[in-house]
């Protein structure tokens, strides 16, 4: 259970790793403003919350639960990943 829970928290950290490069950058450039910045700010907290709230849930021993909430942005990371290897693969025609 222990790989299991460093394996799903890796894919969530690398998940909030590119999220915040892309809050940077797009605020570096300006395109991130007042009138978009409380669903960025939602975005990061939320991710925060899995990130460090699964941390917090493993430590005061409730290892099932931080597992299933790793689950909640592992899986649709998993599932995207899935798509893009099988558009690699495949190369489907879209016409």
């Amino acid at each position: 259970m222990k790989f299991w829970f460093w394996f799903l928290w890796a894919i969530d950290a690398v998940i909030a790793a590119v999220t915040l490069y892309f809050f940077f950058s797009l605020s570096a450039g300006g395109r991130v403003g007042s009138f978009n910045i409380l669903p960025w700010l939602a975005i990061l907290a939320a991710l925060a919350a899995v990130v460090g709230g699964s941390v917090w849930l493993r430590s005061a021993g409730q290892h099932v639960v931080a597992i299933v909430l790793l689950l909640l942005l592992a899986i649709p990371a998993a599932l995207f990943a899935l798509f893009f290897l099988l558009l690699l693969i495949l190369h489907p025609n879209f016409h």
